[in-house]
């Protein structure tokens, strides 16, 4: 195969691929004989008014030999023999009659990656999962939003498929790993769209990935795993530094000497339950914020000019830094959801939290992204739950700020920056459900971050103008960006440090900040202990 580079393409170019590749290529159209699309990003600067560009990067096979393509193009950096991988197939032994399966706690990317590796290498994992399987979860995150009743094992943190099933489906990470690809198939597998295996910024939406995790858990069974639904480990049983045991929901003992613990960067309970069980922990840095509103259409014309609102071109999306010249201190928008809504992500009664989340088609209307500021132990504390106290305790502010009935406290960016408050002339419907009360958010924020967002909007609104309009409206409070701590596990086998047979992974352990980090971090916590059989 040969590989095209950084082909610019203008977005509404009605040629096909292989034509586009042939002329790139110097060659008639019927030398191309297939396309494969690698990568496809959107390139929205527009040079001397030319048109938004889709960036693609393409396999091509030619029907000739790709040296003699290559002879005129040798100088070409963009144009290369795409050299053949030969990868080489790991087959673990399966799990014997006499050893006790795999015990994977949490149902989320890590946990869900994990129990499918082990399922797939013969090793009948069982799958304890404190919330509900997808459909009851469902049906219980509805009737908190629509009516404020939570269930506190059940919900936008807990449940079937973690966090990120209700949030964006959002495939995008900075990690380079080879299992990138092997999650992308299994999510493709098991009904997410093909697009995402070479769509620069994948996602798959909320109401899509819902019947793709239900997918995961059902092959997960069909290869011989189990999973149970509300069954929280309440309890690890350790002896002379080895696993031995777990306690489910306070009463039933599931005797088991390898635990891969995906337990999600909420399950504050979990934490202080390992802490006092004397495992090795540590805080970490994480970050603080509010979520912020635009009309989508603005957001669109910022990024595409005149060719926003275009149906060939996806809704826009936006990525802002920021670092404040007085403390050093950094802010930036995160998980940016296009087309979506703001919801309420508590997993706790008496307290308020915010997440964004949006559907495959992202047509809501309204763009929502967290703003954040990053903390870190030197504001916090040192002791290793100061920042999930930190989180408890501004919850709590949000929920008695926004009337203790689960609305959530929100500000207009033009009363916050002026020091006022109680402004209702939103420039969007606050799309937080069960509801909003407007107040002053600087009440259940420290100042420290508060100063730092009055430095960064403005800085954001060099950047796209309009994105601090006094009408824009803030929602608070956004603590759970990632996890609060770290539990410490060794690089060479992953299992934590003191307790054989102890596998922290994904996001609640604090090895990973996403859906697809956390995938491969269930994969590859899965892979050493596999390996370990093998010696």
């Amino acid at each position: 195969m040969i590989r095209i580079k950084n082909l610019q393409v203008p977005f509404d170019e009605k040629a096909p691929l292989e034509m586009l590749a042939a002329k790139r290529l110097q060659l008639p159209p019927q030398a191309v004989a297939e396309v494969v699309i690698v990568r496809k990003a959107v390139d929205a600067r527009r040079y001397h008014g030319a048109p938004v560009q889709f960036v693609y990067m393409l396999d091509v096979k030619v029907n000739m030999p790709e040296k003699n393509v290559l002879k005129k193009l040798r100088k070409d950096k963009n144009v290369e023999i795409l050299p053949l991988k030969k990868t080489a197939a790991l087959n673990f032994r399966p799990c014997r009659e006499d050893e006790l399966r795999p015990v994977v706690i949490g149902f989320g990317p890590a946990g869900m990656f994990a129990a499918l590796t082990l399922a797939k290498a013969g090793w009948n994992p069982l799958v304890l999962e404190r919330g509900g399987d997808v459909d009851s979860r469902k049906a219980a995150i509805e009737l908190f939003w629509q009516t404020g009743t939570l269930n506190e094992r059940s919900n936008v943190q807990f449940g079937e498929g973690g966090a990120g099933t209700f949030s964006d489906g959002k495939l995008t990470t900075r990690i380079s790993d080879g299992h990138i690809q092997d999650v992308l198939a299994a999510f493709i597998a098991a009904g997410a769209p093909e697009e995402i295996r070479y769509l620069h910024k994948p996602h798959i939406g909320t109401d899509l990935l819902q019947g793709v995790v239900k997918n995961i858990r059902q092959e997960i069974i069909r290869l011989g795993g189990e999973v149970r639904f509300e069954a929280q480990v309440t309890d690890l049983e350790i002896e002379q530094g080895r696993m031995q045991a777990v306690i489910v929901n306070g009463e039933e003992r599931i005797p088991c000497q390898e635990v891969f613990m995906g337990i999600g960067h909420s399950a504050r309970d979990t934490y202080r339950m390992l802490l006092g069980k004397g495992l090795q922990m540590e805080a970490k840095p994480f970050a603080i914020g509010v979520r912020i509103e635009h009309p989508q259409e603005f957001i669109d014309k910022a990024q595409y000019g005149e060719d926003a609102g275009h149906p060939l071109l996806p809704v826009a999306d936006y990525a802002l830094t920021y670092k404040d010249p007085r403390t050093g201190r950094g802010a930036y928008s995160f998980c940016m959801c296009p087309g979506g809504q703001v919801v309420a992500a508590t997993s706790l009664k008496g307290q308020v939290c915010t997440n964004g989340m949006s559907n495959y088609k992202r047509d809501s209307g309204i763009a929502n992204s967290a703003l954040l500021v990053q903390v870190g132990p030197d504001d916090f504390g040192r002791e290793v739950l100061a920042g999930m106290n930190l989180q408890d305790k501004l919850e709590k502010l949000a929920f008695e700020l926004g009337g203790r009935n689960y609305h959530a406290p929100v500000q207009t960016v033009g009363d916050f920056l002026t020091g006022t408050a109680g402004s209702t002339q939103f420039l969007t419907t606050p799309t937080y459900q069960p509801g909003v009360k407007a107040v002053d958010l600087h009440k259940c924020l420290p100042a420290f971050l508060t100063q730092t967002l009055e430095g960064a909007l403005p800085h954001f609104d060099r950047k796209i103008k309009g994105f601090a309009h006094k009408g824009a409206v803030m929602t608070g409070v956004e603590a759970r960006s990632s996890a609060p701590c770290r539990i410490r596990r060794s690089r060479e086998n992953m299992q934590a440090e003191g307790v054989a047979g102890l596998y922290p992974m994904g996001e609640g352990a604090g090895y990973a900040g996403g859906i697809m980090s956390a995938a491969v971090d269930g994969m590859k916590a899965a892979s050493a202990f596999l390996t370990y059989k093998e010696q």
